[in-house]
């Protein structure tokens, strides 16, 4: 059986839509990330990504990881990726030139929007207004994801789903990414066709899946 190590309150929220999406049973191993615990080296702390036993199957220390038929992998978009490709259906490629496009797709948002998403979320957080250089920090990361939520915009204005018509991988992958600016309005506000695609992603009930499972965790 598929195991997912890592707590959904990660990127292995990735993985687990995913798996909900393809019906696809797993294992989840609860590791936490190691920043989010007062003394994680403490002999009685949680599993987590400073843990030995993490540290012996992710030298990286870095969640999510998977095991699979004796693969252990990475890097939560190569997982979902990896994960689509092998188990097939809607959400995978159909032909190289889809597979190409779900990895455009998948990596374009993880270098040119999550960076700057993550600041939106960590320093923003739920909406709230910060003072001084956190507000700054902010609208510069807001400023900066114009280009490349444009690019998106123009493609979804006229597309319902990022490759092949349907919805696939590459949609999971980037609607994932986009969440963390989500709460952010001044820069949402900017991209309706983007909003709506991601209003309907989410509307999904393996996302609805995961995300009960993700607020039913500890923050």
């Amino acid at each position: 059986m598929l195991t997912i190590h890592g707590v959904t309150r990660s990127r292995a929220s990735r993985i687990v839509w995913l798996c909900h999406e393809l019906d696809l049973p797993f294992r989840q191993v609860p590791v936490i990330q190691a920043y989010r615990l007062p003394w994680p080296d403490a002999a009685d702390a949680p599993l987590n990504t400073h843990s030995p036993a993490f540290l012996a199957l992710s030298p990286a220390g870095a969640i999510p990881v998977i095991e699979d038929d004796g693969l252990v992998l990475s890097e939560a978009l190569a997982c979902t990726l990896y994960l689509a490709r092998k188990h097939g259906g809607p959400l995978a490629p159909r032909d190289l030139a889809e597979d190409a496009l779900m990895m455009q797709w998948s990596f374009r948002a993880a270098t040119a929007i999550e960076p700057d998403a993550l600041t939106l979320l960590f320093l923003h957080g739920r909406g709230q207004a910060q003072p001084g250089e956190d507000a700054a920090l902010v609208a510069e990361a807001a400023e900066r994801l114009i280009r490349p939520m444009k690019v998106l915009e123009d493609h979804l204005a006229t597309h319902r789903n990022l490759v092949g018509g349907r919805f696939t991988v590459a949609d999971l992958n980037v609607a994932e990414i986009l969440r963390y600016a989500q709460g952010y309005g001044p820069l949402m506000e900017q991209f309706p066709a983007v909003q709506a695609w991601l209003a309907d992603c989410q509307a999904r009930p393996a996302f609805q899946k995961m995300w009960r499972e993700r607020m039913a965790e500890p923050e």
